[in-house]
């Protein structure tokens, strides 16, 4: 079995973090929002992945040789943005008629990825969400058998949002049905909807069945990403009790934390809900509920609910921020 996991999007609702820095590959508890999910894959023994790339792909594919060595993947480029309907059907050539785990590239969800695969038909992860509007909407039978699928439906009929994880069996008649939707037209905001060509598989007498994740993660906007970086840390240290021990000498560490390798901190309070990337430097500083990317430079600071990039350079008092990467503030 194969996976494709889209990562070609530009995480505009993330900019200016993501002027420089993939959605994908920003730090959340120890980790990238890419590498939860391909570990979640890996050890439910899937061990072919292919990977749809775009915006600043390059430095996905980096990170890919870097991190996965011995993984086996191919990647496929998305020149233009066009939607996820359009970056799955130019896996079609990768894929063939293998049953494929398609998970969307922003999507870190709390579910059972080996139960999924091992279910005689395919299936759509499921959430219940208080406004449905702006996802997916699956509308199902008691047994929950999917009897149809739209697109941010203006007047919902069901609560239960897609949130971006698919096991399609089907995988044939996906391409087809994603083919014939692209020839035909784009959806009214110019791109293609994988929900879309999902709903003509129904429609064509194709079964689909949704299972419920236990939590849903969004990491598309900076307060849900920094709230999934707490709720993560928090699940990591609940799973390894007594691990969290760093020495920093003067700093003091309020847990959960992670703290990445190469770091230089002193004088500081870092926590709770801090995860820092590695080879930064902090000092004199009080940081809590924050993401702090990979070579920053923190002196003299006050952080709470905020983003820093990598290479970034901060010196003064600040509550909250969200910048970029390879960017120099002095707030003296």
């Amino acid at each position: 079995m194969k996976a494709i996991i889209p990562v070609a999007g530009a995480g505009t609702k993330l900019r200016p973090l993501t002027y420089t820095q993939p959605k994908a590959l920003i730090p959340i508890a120890g980790k990238t929002i890419l590498s939860v999910i391909v570990d979640q894959l890996l050890d439910a023994g899937i061990t072919e992945f292919v990977f749809v790339i775009g915006y600043l792909g390059e430095k996905i594919q980096r990170y890919i040789a870097k991190t996965y060595p011995h993984l086996s993947y191919t990647l496929v480029t998305q020149n233009d943005r066009r939607g996820i309907g359009h970056a799955i059907w130019l896996t079609r050539d990768a894929i063939g008629d293998d049953e494929v785990m398609i998970v969307l590239g922003d999507t870190v969800c709390d579910y059972n990825v080996k139960e999924v695969v091992s279910r005689p038909v395919s299936q759509i992860g499921v959430r219940k969400v208080d406004d449905p509007r702006s996802f997916g909407v699956a509308e199902l039978s008691e047994k929950d058998v999917v009897m149809k699928m739209v697109e941010k439906p203006l007047i919902p009929k069901s609560n239960m949002a897609m949130v971006g994880i698919y096991y399609i069996k089907e995988t044939k008649a996906m391409y087809a049905s994603l083919d014939k939707h692209l020839h035909n037209r784009a959806d009214e905001d110019g791109e293609y909807h994988l929900t879309n060509a999902l709903q003509h598989m129904v429609e064509s007498g194709i079964k689909f069945e949704a299972f419920r994740v236990n939590n849903w993660f969004d990491c598309g906007k900076k307060e849900s990403l920094l709230s999934t970086n707490a709720i993560l840390l928090k699940q990591m240290a609940d799973e390894k009790p007594g691990t969290q021990e760093y020495a920093f000498g003067t700093t003091v560490i309020i847990p959960p934390v992670s703290i990445a390798e190469g770091c230089n901190i002193s004088h500081s309070i870092i926590g709770p809900n801090v995860t820092i990337g590695e080879y930064t430097t902090i000092d004199s500083s009080i940081i809590k509920d924050s993401i702090i990317g990979s070579y920053a430079e923190l002196e003299e600071v006050v952080l709470n609910s905020s983003i820093i990039g990598n290479d970034a350079y901060v010196r003064g008092l600040s509550q909250s921020l969200n910048i970029g990467d390879n960017t120099e503030i002095d707030l003296g």
